[in-house]
Parts: C-alpha cells; structure tokens; sequence
C-alpha cells in the first residue's frame, strides 16, 4: 500500500493562519514589531494563470492589516514553496505585481522553503542593462533547512513546536 503524500502548502497554510503573529515573532521580530496585530484580516486566496506556461497558481496566505502608528493597509503575502524551483523568485514578483494591481496597497512579501535541498534561495528578482537597475524586487526568506533548531526547542512558540515535529 502506498504512503499518502502530505500536502505541505495545505499545513503551512493551516499553520500560519492559525499562528500567524507568533510565526512573525519567531522568524520576523523586526516585521512583528512593526506590524499592528490587532487589524488582521485573513483574505480569501487569489488564484492567478499564467497564460504562457498554462499553469494556475494559488497564493498561500493573504493578511490584510496595517502598520503600527500609520493610516491604511498593508498587505502580508506568504509563500510555501516545498521544492526547488528555478524561478521562483520570478513567481513572487508576478504575484507581488498582480496582488498590487488588485488592491494598490504596499505588500510585504515572504517566502518560507522547506525542501531538503542544499543550496542558497535567491531573495530578488533583479533586471538590469549595464546602464540601468529596471528592477530590484526583494523578498523575506525562511529557509527551515538552515535554521540552528537546537535554539528553537526552548522557544514557547507553537509554530516552532510544529516545525520541530
């Protein structure tokens, strides 16, 4: 009998929305201390299509909230990516771009990784001439292979509790 696969975007999902300020503390203190936790708003998710490639793709997570001591939203985007992808980093720019088209908000965008393989996730999307940067898109990153989790067992947090499962 075959091992039923786990749906990895579906728990984190699951996760964040349920802990979504204490995974900001855990792995985002300077974002947490910032972000007025009072005013989240879990949105629906946005299903986009890339019409070249004939792919849809869901965001993960939405949080509509504001900063503390300002007037107006902000928009949190987080992204689960629980396998390589070459162009991820253009994946998140694409979503940055039509989120922002939808709700002309600033978004903060986060992706976390989770897959087992060694090597270094890109946090930007840049295009450049040698006379011009046109753009320089950054991201938030939590590579979870790479965090010290002996410092985050003694952590009364339940989304390092889960992620140390």
């Amino acid at each position: 009998m075959a091992k039923p696969r786990i749906d990895h975007d579906r728990l984190f999902k699951e996760l964040l929305s349920t802990f979504f300020e204490e995974f900001l503390l855990l792995f985002f203190p300077n974002v947490y201390e910032h972000i007025d936790v009072h005013h989240l708003s879990f949105l629906t998710e946005e299903l986009f299509t890339d019409v070249t490639a004939g792919e849809k793709h869901r965001v993960d997570l939405l949080v509509e909230t504001k900063m503390k001591g300002e007037e107006g939203l902000i928009i949190v985007h987080v992204e689960h990516q629980s396998y390589a992808q070459q162009t991820f980093p253009e994946r998140m720019f694409l979503y940055f771009s039509r989120l922002f088209q939808k709700y002309r908000r600033r978004i903060l965008p986060i992706a976390i990784f989770s897959y087992d393989e060694h090597h270094d996730e890109p946090s930007s999307l840049v295009v450049q001439f040698p006379f011009l940067t046109v753009l320089d898109f950054r991201f938030l990153t939590v590579e979870l292979r790479k965090l010290p989790w002996r410092a985050y067992i003694r952590h009364d947090n339940p989304v390092a509790a889960a992620l140390l499962s």
